[in-house]
């Protein structure tokens, strides 16, 4: 499984969506490297095997998301493996 934390520098939502992505792997007892990456992204945005968990963007480039991940998002892309 491969998890990619992608965000904007000093984006205010990324450590609540680092802290939920880390409970979310406790809680399913799973043990996997998160890479984060800084840069122009939608941020924050969180991606399991190459799938944005809450659907593609309309604009990849540097932003601030207002979907930002939630925790049922994020169980069900982990969950999916």
């Amino acid at each position: 499984m491969k998890i990619e934390l992608l965000h904007v520098s000093d984006c205010p939502h990324v450590d609540a969506a680092r802290a939920l992505l880390h409970e979310c792997l406790t809680e399913l007892q799973l043990d996997v490297a998160i890479e984060d990456k800084e840069g122009a992204y939608p941020s924050p945005t969180i991606i399991v095997n190459g799938v944005d968990v809450m659907g593609a963007p309309a604009f990849m480039a540097a932003a601030c998301r207002l979907d930002v991940p939630t925790k049922t998002s994020l169980l069900a892309a982990l969950q999916n493996k």
